[in-house]
């Protein structure tokens, strides 16, 4: 362990024998489940009403520019529970390649042959191998922690959590989270017991509250499609709408919760969204620059956190944050070190984010093309400097696409490709990308 972060645990420990609990923090994660970084009220969306995480970002150190290095759910979800880049923890899609007489058939024939299902439980081993936040809570810190939600890396103790709801049995229908898939549509109470539980234990918890919502289906509770029904003519944008209220509330009986024990003061909270999402008018479905997609409408998302008396509440719409910081960011804050192949900063260290001038991303395929060869299945990289975003296709699975250069300043939705404008920039951004990854070296 370094000099530096000794100091850091010996000041955490302090800190703690001279509160009135003995135990670390406990720490709620809260991930939305396909949501754009504009869908909240306090993102400033005319329509969308998110009362409950508005009062969140009030109470939070809130990054605006917040950010996930890929647009899809599996290797997203794996970045935040590791903190590690999808090409580092080698889970780069949704799904493994099937056996080659497989290919080209429908899915749900692919689940059902007992090859595929062999290699879906080997593509799973990934997460094996990787760190993971539960796992060194629990180890370290003797934490107790719950796991609901969307959750593909089979059962949950895969992930290292004590407790929780997915068996990943993909013979019972196991594959992104099965039984977890029902926590916030259908109540809170697996949480709620698992709370009441680690309290009664006097145990640190940690809480992964990763709901199906807003994402598909659409189905809101009528009483919100009613309310939104009144605000457009487009019946999808308003199921949508009300989808993100819904999960609103759900954030909000967690929260409340928290509160009623309370334990809300020795609880570190931190949101974030696992990708982007931009609904068509005429369906349920996702327009082309959101979900898995190298642009904001997929990347972008706010990231909070919230710890009354030790994080300073305020809106930071300039700085950049990623979800590779969130697992170093918990870790220094119980006083652990990150491991030595986490790249991500800690968000509570004003200088590291202030020192901070560029992040980096990787969009990849939905299902890969080869299981331990992350760059088979690139699709592009990004990098953000400032206020300049560069694009840059990978050959391999994009030879016609053309490197892309954007300001988010002046063209937050990205619409005016200004690369032919700025080569000198582009070289010097493209650069920097090498030098953070280079696929094939």
């Amino acid at each position: 362990m370094s000099l530096r972060h000794l100091f850091a645990l010996f000041a955490v420990l302090l800190m703690w024998t001279g509160a009135a609990q003995a135990t670390p923090p406990n720490i709620v994660l809260i991930i939305s489940d396909d949501q754009a970084w504009t869908d909240y009220g306090f993102m400033g969306h005319p329509q969308i009403q998110t009362p409950r995480l508005d009062r969140l970002a009030r109470e939070s150190l809130t990054f605006t520019r917040g950010y996930v290095p890929d647009s899809l759910c599996r290797p997203s979800l794996t970045t935040i529970v590791t903190g590690l880049y999808p090409h580092q923890h080698g889970i780069v899609g949704n799904d493994p390649p099937p056996p080659a007489d497989l290919a080209g058939k429908p899915k749900r024939q692919q689940f059902r042959d007992p090859r595929y299902l062999q290699i879906r439980n080997e593509y799973i081993n990934h997460i094996d191998r990787a760190p993971k936040l539960a796992e060194i809570l629990h180890n370290e810190l003797g934490y107790l922690s719950h796991q609901s939600g969307k959750w593909w890396e089979g059962h949950y103790s895969r992930g290292g959590f004590t407790h929780g709801m997915t068996h990943g049995d993909r013979t019972r229908g196991g594959r992104h989270g099965d039984e977890g898939l029902t926590i916030g549509r259908q109540g809170m109470k697996p949480v709620e017991e698992f709370i009441d539980m680690a309290i009664d234990e006097e145990k640190p918890f940690f809480v992964y509250y990763a709901p199906f919502l807003p994402h598909t289906p659409h189905n809101p509770p009528e009483r919100l499609l009613a309310k939104y029904r009144d605000k457009t003519d487009s019946l999808p944008l308003a199921k949508y709408w009300a989808m993100c209220e819904w999960f609103d509330e759900t954030c909000g009986q967690l929260l409340d919760y928290v509160d009623a024990k309370g334990v809300a003061d020795n609880t570190i909270v931190v949101y974030v969204t696992d990708n982007g999402w931009i609904n068509l008018t005429e369906r349920s479905a996702y327009a082309p620059k959101s979900k898995r997609s190298q642009y904001d409408g997929g990347t972008r998302t706010p990231i909070m956190i919230r710890w009354p008396g030790k994080v300073e509440p305020r809106m930071d719409i300039e700085n950049l944050a990623s979800s590779i910081d969130i697992v170093p960011t918990l870790l220094e804050a119980v006083g652990l070190e990150p491991t030595d192949r986490m790249e991500g900063i800690n968000l509570l260290n004003n200088t590291a984010v202030a020192d901070r001038d560029a992040i980096f991303g990787e969009i990849f395929e939905h299902d890969i093309q080869h299981m331990t060869d992350p760059a088979a299945s690139l699709r592009f990289r990004w990098v953000i400097e400032g206020d300049w975003k560069l694009i840059v296709p990978h050959e391999g699975r994009e030879p016609n696409a053309p490197i892309e250069l954007y300001n988010l300043d002046e063209d937050p939705h990205e619409t005016e490709n200004e690369a032919a404008e700025y080569p000198e920039l582009v070289a010097k951004l493209r650069e920097r990308l090498d030098a953070w990854w280079s696929p094939g070296e």
